[in-house]
């Protein structure tokens, strides 16, 4: 006889796998609507023609120009977005790409505006990472950035602006929510740009690494408990940091700093770590992406494989590609931004990518059944690349 929680437990994983199965043949798919679009004609809007573009912001912050990224809508139950947007002047272009992957549900969300307040050129990215649900990294991509730019002190003292902001926005949201007993959380790591001047702030494992010379450099440090600081700061407040498969606060959560998490608020805070950065024309790109990216692709890979693209959509596009294909396991949102000029090819040149993890027996089952056909899998390699090496290979057997 089997008993009912056993049985339970067989069904939720049939239907666990028959969701990842379907998620490797809609990114076979996407990946074969890639192959089939001309190089000349290639841009977001064939491969996703219900992608809003780029729209002035008719709310309070309109007043100030406000240029904004609005969700696009996805696929039919919301497996991958992508998109871009390039400044007037050219001298500043994004990208993003959104990847529910081998998870049942998408919980991560992103923003990218940009406006001119009292004649100066600002730029806010940012990537929201959800967990125990999607409510607060969505509640975060309608308000941070909207509190932010309504902060009295945005222009004079930003870092300030920016550390107020997040903590007020994580008040608003839990009473928002404290009639109901959700108690979902989010990350947020967010690039905001003012002329010339960069502002990193962070709030658990998103990452931010920017490119300087063709050498990645992290511009934030993941909240992880078992960080010593912060096992410090959660212990002094009484708090526990135990091992339950990782390293959890309470044996619950997987990272040290949230938005929201109301039973855990008070080891689990919003205060975000913030790096300041003067750009100059040797920072080439920044790369913003939620931890489903950086399990697998280490901060050098993630920053020379942005830099073999042209476009910063592409590289975005590249990187999910490249996450997947190393076998992330959870959804991956990347946002890719390419400052003031192009990489040098000797940049270029020296990459070497590192190899792709072993796929799971599991997944290489599934893989085989939902991937019958060559040219859906997912290699780092381009096809222009592996073109040119057999053409040359034939060639000099001609000359032999």
């Amino acid at each position: 006889m089997v008993c009912c929680s056993h049985l339970r437990t067989v069904i939720l994983q049939a239907g666990n796998i028959q969701r990842v199965a379907e998620g490797l043949v809609q990114f076979a798919n996407f990946r074969r609507s890639l192959k089939t679009l001309p190089a000349a004609t290639f841009s977001s809007a064939q491969i996703f023609p219900s992608i809003r573009k780029m729209m002035v912001d008719n709310s309070a912050t309109a007043n100030r120009g406000l240029i904004t990224d609005s969700s696009p809508e996805k696929d039919n139950d919301g497996g991958y977005a992508s998109g871009g947007w390039k400044s007037e002047d050219g001298k500043l272009s994004c990208g993003y790409s959104s990847f529910r992957g081998k998870r049942v549900s998408m919980e991560d969300f992103y923003d990218v505006k940009t406006c001119k307040i009292n004649g100066q050129t600002v730029c806010l990215f940012g990537i929201f990472d959800g967990h125990g649900g999607s409510r607060a990294a969505e509640y975060l991509k309608e308000n941070l950035f909207k509190n932010l730019m309504n902060h009295p002190e945005f222009l004079t003292n930003t870092r300030v602006a920016i550390s107020e902001t997040y903590q007020q926005t994580d008040s608003d949201f839990l009473e928002s929510g404290k009639d109901t007993f959700r108690d979902d959380g989010s990350t947020a790591s967010t690039a905001v740009l003012v002329g010339n001047h960069l502002y990193v702030a962070n709030v658990g494992d998103s990452r931010t690494v920017i490119s300087k010379a063709g050498k990645a450099i992290a511009l934030s440090d993941d909240h992880k408990p078992n960080r010593s600081d912060e096992r410090k700061r959660i212990e002094s407040a009484g708090g526990v940091v135990m091992w339950a498969g990782t390293w959890r606060v309470g044996g619950v959560l997987a990272m040290s700093r949230a938005f929201g998490n109301r039973m855990l608020k008070q080891f689990v805070v919003a205060e975000p770590e913030i790096q300041e950065q003067e750009l100059d024309e040797e920072f080439e790109l920044l790369v913003l992406a939620s931890d489903g990216l950086w399990d697998v692709v280490p901060n050098e890979d993630a920053v020379q494989l942005a830099l073999l693209e042209e476009e910063p959509e592409s590289a975005a596009r590249k990187l999910i590609e490249t996450a997947f294909s190393r076998g992330s396991a959870d959804n991956i949102t990347c946002i890719v931004v390419r400052l003031y000029h192009e990489p040098s090819a000797a940049t270029a040149r020296e990459f070497k990518p590192q190899p792709e993890s072993t796929q799971s027996e599991t997944e290489i089952k599934i893989e085989a059944q939902s991937q019958p056909e060559t040219e859906t899998q997912i290699v780092l390699e381009t096809e222009t690349a592996t073109e040119t090496e057999t053409e040359t290979e034939t060639e000099t057997k001609k000359g032999e």
